[in-house]
């Protein structure tokens, strides 16, 4: 019995192997842009230290100096530049050397910038059913690899869509978007597409009602917590993907091999049934005050609506809202034209809170996978840091109403500050 007790002393589980690192705050702020923006969605650090970003809300992209002192315009919405942004938000990549493209859904183009801020041509964007989701946001962030492939999720696949079906009342059944989606390699050169793996994505229900009007409406019931894995492309191709089951990671180098790692040690919070309806009640007045913002519903947040006319199947659709099931970015509409929120039964949250929720990884210049957990301390989220060996190595929280943008060479991180209906941003220290 002795020998046996010190075997298992000496084979604790691979998760409990590893210590947690204290909580520790972001390194100093060193500079902050005198211009607001609506909201930050991504953004670039070029090589020169100049900062280009992408404001959905303002639909803009701006280019800061290395202090975030100046700003110029590269594409908006106005008259006073040429480059038109488009009607819907677009999405930044990083492309070769230190050009960037932008991509404009609406034209279905991505415009080429060079590192001047300058757009020097326009190229033809991947798949139209596919722009959507260049946007990054909850989608996860689109990137090159070294071959040159733009690699990022694609679409739901519906399985194809046959005669149309009627239900009750003889309004139309629309399928629910599949619980899984691909994650591909585009080639620009050859227009060729290969799918690199699969991963989980949140279970989605539609709902189709009758509108005032006589018109079809469809939109999704929000899941505050949505179970969902999340990916993120590495410098040297290899595609993470962090699984929300029991937040591991798998790793899927460029050769086509997989690697997992160890659980990564986190504090499970349980949800009794009392706690699902308090966070169902929050989480509520919560989403109705970002709507009313103007927050909700932007970039493939919030519930999709497409609404169709009484003229039947060839009357004119519209979309309303954000990405919900198809990833399609629409207009945010006045707070009194939004439809009705509709969240999910408390009964339909899981009983553990998911660790992170999709769209929380970013990668920093050194490979480290940045994850915002939904682990909350003083009322705001701590980041887990994670190597490339799957080991938990930081834990980084940030000042209040702070979000991660994105980082720099050399230990440079930016926050999107939140002060009210605008943002600004501050670049600082990783330490």
């Amino acid at each position: 019995m002795k020998k046996i007790s010190v075997l298992l002393l000496a084979l604790p589980s691979a998760a409990a192997a590893q210590s947690l690192p204290p909580i520790r705050q972001i390194g100093p702020v060193t500079a902050v842009s005198k211009d607001s923006i609506g909201a930050i969605s991504t953004l670039r650090h070029l090589p020169n230290g100049r900062v280009l970003v992408n404001d959905i809300i303002g639909r803009r992209v701006v280019m800061f100096d290395s202090a975030l002192s100046s700003v110029t315009v590269v594409a908006d919405t106005t008259s006073a530049t040429a480059n038109a942004y488009g009607v819907r938000p677009g999405g930044l990549i990083a492309y070769r050397g230190d050009s960037t493209l932008f991509v404009d859904p609406a034209s279905l183009s991505m415009l080429l910038i060079d590192p001047n801020g300058k757009i020097t041509r326009v190229m033809s964007a991947p798949r139209a059913q596919d722009v959507g989701f260049l946007v990054g946001g909850p989608f996860g962030t689109p990137g090159f690899d070294p071959s040159g492939k733009l690699v990022y999720r694609a679409p739901p696949n519906f399985g194809g869509f046959g005669p149309p079906r009627t239900g009750a009342g003889g309004l139309p059944q629309i399928p629910s978007p599949p619980d899984s989606a691909a994650i591909v390699r585009f080639d620009l050169a050859t227009r060729k597409l290969d799918t690199a793996t699969f991963f989980k994505t949140p279970k989605i229900t539609l709902n189709v009602t009758q509108s005032a009007d006589g018109g079809v409406r469809v939109n999704s019931n929000v899941n505050p917590l949505p179970q969902g894995d999340d990916w993120a492309l590495l410098p040297d191709g290899t595609i993470a993907l962090v699984r929300t089951k029991d937040f591991h990671i798998d790793w899927l180098h460029p050769d086509g091999t997989v690697r997992s790692t160890a659980k990564i040690p986190f504090s499970w919070e349980r949800l009794t049934d009392e706690a699902k309806v308090a966070f169902i009640d929050s989480a509520r007045v919560a989403i109705e005050k970002a709507r009313a913002s103007g927050q909700f519903g932007v970039a493939g947040f919030g519930p999709q609506v497409v609404t169709r006319t009484a003229d039947g199947p060839g009357g004119a659709q519209r979309r309303v809202g954000g990405g919900g099931g198809d990833g399609a970015a629409g207009t945010t509409p006045a707070p009194g034209q939004l439809p009705p929120l509709t969240l999910v039964s408390p009964s339909e949250l899981p009983d553990y809170k998911p660790a992170f929720a999709p769209g929380s990884t970013r990668v920093d210049t050194d490979g480290n996978l940045w994850i915002r957990t939904s682990q909350n301390v003083d009322a705001r989220p701590v980041y887990d840091v994670i190597n490339q060996k799957g080991e938990l190595i930081d834990r980084v929280q940030l000042p209040a109403n702070r979000a991660l943008a994105g980082f720099g060479e050399n230990g440079v991180v930016y926050l999107a500050v939140r002060d009210g209906t605008i943002a600004h941003l501050e670049k600082a220290r990783v330490k």
